[in-house]
Order: structure tokens, then C-alpha cells, then sequence
């Protein structure tokens, strides 16, 4: 496989998992407005946990991505600290 090919493969993997975190974050903003009226399952309670601690996660992150040389930083971060990552980020770890 050529560096091209690969550079694109992880572009549409990155690119799938971004698209199922805005998904999950979507999800999350649609039980909080839920809440405001009803009381939600603990199941859902969970969920919002959860999917809450995935965007907190993801501040860290792209705040090391800006930095001067936060390219080649990240990646040593995350193999130091893997649970930085969101959950949609971390199948392959």
C-alpha cells in the first residue's frame, strides 16, 4: 500500500468516527432537552454520562493539536494517556 492510499484510508476512518461522535453528541443534546421535562431512565442517564465525558476528553486533545508541534505531540500523548481519546476514537487501541 502507498503512503498516498494510506493517508487516505485513515482519512475516511477518522472521518467515520467523527461523524459517529457528532451522532452520539446529537443523541445526548436530544435526551437533555428531554430532561427538561421528564425524568430519563437511568439507561439514558448513562448515556449522557458517558457521551458528556467523551466531549471533555476531546478538549484536551485538540488544545495539545494546536500547540507548535501538537501534530507530533498528540500521538505521544495518546499512547502515554489512551483514555484522552473519545470512545469513537479508541476501537483500534
Amino acid at each position: 500500500m502507498t503512503t498516498l492510499e494510506e493517508i487516505k484510508e485513515l482519512l475516511n476512518k477518522n472521518k467515520t468516527r467523527f461523524l459517529k461522535e457528532l451522532e452520539e453528541s446529537r443523541e445526548v443534546v436530544h435526551l437533555v432537552q428531554k430532561s427538561r421535562k421528564t425524568t430519563l431512565t437511568e439507561a439514558e442517564k448513562t448515556k449522557v454520562k458517558e457521551q458528556l465525558l467523551d466531549i471533555c476528553k476531546a478538549i484536551p486533545s485538540f488544545a495539545v493539536f494546536m500547540l507548535p508541534g501538537g501534530a507530533l505531540l498528540l500521538p505521544l500523548l495518546i499512547k502515554l494517556i489512551p483514555d484522552i481519546l473519545p470512545s469513537a476514537f479508541r476501537e483500534d487501541l
